[in-house]
């Protein structure tokens, strides 16, 4: 099954390792699923992912893209061919939509739920990374 991981759900994994971002980043490769990523989004997670506050413990900002290169290396690379821009309140957020739809995804793992209201209209639900 192919899913997309939100931005904050690295986040959330790179600021503690406890909880089920961290358990779900952490399982990558898994055998139930794979990340889909865009070239957008991948750009974000670094952008993101890099600044002081998001840092790990520990880790350097080298780290951390290290680390994204190997996600990236493990993931799905979609291309996206369509816009619907805006779709959603967010267009951080259009950007995970369309990558989840274009890749046949149906699950969008983020902690922003809300954020996600009415991608169910295009087959994609959101939800949390505990629930997923």
């Amino acid at each position: 099954m192919r899913i997309v991981f939100d931005t904050s759900v690295l986040v959330a994994a790179a600021r503690s390792r406890f909880g089920a971002s961290f358990t779900l980043i952490n399982s990558v490769p898994a055998p139930e699923f794979q990340p889909c990523l865009s070239v957008g989004l991948y750009i974000e997670w670094q952008a993101v992912l890099s600044r002081a506050e998001n840092l790990p413990p520990g880790k350097t900002a080298e780290d951390t893209r290290r680390f994204l290169r190997y996600l990236a290396g493990q993931a799905h690379l979609q291309e996206i061919h369509f816009l619907w821009r805006p779709f959603l309140r967010d267009a951080d957020d259009d950007m995970v939509l369309e990558l989840a739809f274009a890749a046949g995804c149906r699950h969008i793992v983020t902690h922003n739920v809300k954020d996600f209201h009415g991608s169910e209209q295009l087959g994609v639900a959101a939800c949390r990374p505990v629930n997923f």
